[in-house]
């Protein structure tokens, strides 16, 4: 079975930075599409950014130009490099897959402060 180990959040002041890590196992990494999705309180759970392919990226519009999507095939890892972080960027950060969510892992908490 698919298990999503995420990691890399924390607690930092508007405009600062965060890489999110997510390690995963029980899949075949490479021919598969992986995404970062983010759940605030009281908000359903949304996807930010996808990795398809090797290099075929995409964001949402709420980050776009400040979160990137890479991906390490070597080491099953997907990454999401989040710059310039605003509050409203404060949620739980879980990666799956792009199109079709599987089971969910524990998540990362990213909370933004001014």
């Amino acid at each position: 079975q698919v298990q999503f180990v995420e990691s890399g959040g924390g607690l930092v002041q508007a405009g600062g930075s965060l890489r999110l890590s997510c390690v995963i196992s029980g899949s075949t990494f490479s021919i598969n599409n992986w995404g970062w999705y983010r759940q605030a309180p009281g908000k359903q759970r949304e996807l930010v950014a996808e990795v398809r392919g090797g290099t075929r990226t995409n964001v949402s519009d709420s980050v776009k130009g400040r979160f990137t999507i890479s991906r390490d095939n070597a080491k099953n890892t997907v990454y999401l490099q989040m710059d310039n972080l605003k509050l409203e960027d404060t949620a739980v950060y879980y990666c799956n897959y792009a199109s079709y969510p599987s089971v969910w892992g524990q998540g990362t908490q990213v909370t933004v402060t001014s």
